[in-house]
């Protein structure tokens, strides 16, 4: 089982960790949508706002008939943007969203067929590449490639350039990816959109450990640990921690172990990357792209680009 030796790996590394994957279970999906609409996380309208505009011109820039594929797909809520601009100039779209969470999956199938008679939704529950790689295009026309949110945050450069790569071999020269990517900006408004007042975001990172009570019989009390965010200016992340209220040990049944935690000890659980034009341009450069085109709000905090398989 993955999530059994991924927390045993975790809790028995220095410092412990736990993958950001494991956010998003049934709960966790809930969560994060409920994220997306707090006033402090800006990423989700900022996004929005640059599709509102820009969508049709997005899907303009390829030939033919058009495919989606879409890498995190979740609720597909700003993609319906992308596929009203596509069953805009034809009358059929084939749309294969790709999602860890398989009732994220299973609900926004049912959402996108009810509100788009043109659209057929063929979802794979899986992680980005192994999806990829399972998805079967269907037509001969062009094929874009979603990969928005700014997920690409959640990997390091070098692990960028490994899944974009990734995403290159897969495609036929003249399709495209659109990247979305959160640009840097102040400390004090990145912290917020990873710590809320409201407590969203501590709820979504305590899930990790309601997960493990539930899945593997864990004992931990969340009201034991508590959530932080920080953002790391060297290394242009925000990085997001549970941290140990006090001394304690928590047995973990389906593991056979006993995790022990100093009081004020942080269990780093996600990271989100952020960038800039020239990082874009670098990261396009170095897996068999080149940008098309690439769109900011107004407020120049998020940037969608279009990045065409040479």
């Amino acid at each position: 089982m993955p999530f059994a030796e991924d927390v045993k790996l975790g809790f028995n590394s220095h410092p412990k960790s736990l993958s950001a994957k494991y956010h998003y279970d049934a709960l966790g999906s809930v969560l994060f949508e409920a994220i997306c609409l707090l006033p402090e996380y800006y990423p989700t309208r900022a996004e929005a706002a640059i599709l509102e505009r820009h969508a049709v011109e997005m899907v303009d820039a390829l030939k033919g008939p058009l495919e989606l594929i879409e890498l995190g797909s979740g609720s597909a809520a700003k993609t319906r943007l992308l596929i009203q601009a596509v069953l805009s100039r034809q009358a059929r779209l084939d749309y294969h969203p790709i999602d860890i969470s398989s009732s994220a999956l299973d609900a926004s199938a049912r959402a996108l067929e009810r509100d788009f008679p043109g659209i057929s939704v063929d979802g794979t529950a899986a992680e980005y590449l192994d999806g990829l790689r399972r998805v079967t295009r269907n037509g001969s026309g062009s094929l874009l490639v979603l990969f928005l949110g700014s997920n690409i945050g959640n990997f390091d450069f070098s692990e960028a350039i490994v899944t974009l790569a990734a995403i290159n071999d897969a495609l036929r020269p003249g399709d495209a990816l659109l990247l979305g990517a959160d640009l840097k900006k102040s400390k004090t408004v990145l912290e917020a959109a990873y710590d809320d007042p409201l407590g969203v975001t501590a709820a979504f990172n305590l899930n990790l450990l309601a997960r493990i009570n539930r899945e593997l019989g864990g004992h931990f009390d969340l009201r034991q640990f508590s959530h932080r965010a920080v953002w790391e200016e060297q290394r242009s992340r925000v990085e997001m921690y549970l941290v140990s209220r006090l001394s304690q040990d928590v047995a973990i049944d389906a593991l056979g172990m006993t995790a022990h935690f100093d009081a004020g000890e942080a269990i780093f659980t996600e990271s989100s990357y952020k960038y800039d034009a020239r990082r874009i341009a670098e990261l396009a450069a170095a897996t068999g792209f080149e940008v098309a085109k690439r769109w900011t709000d107004s407020l120049s905090r998020f940037s969608s680009s279009l990045l065409v398989r040479r």
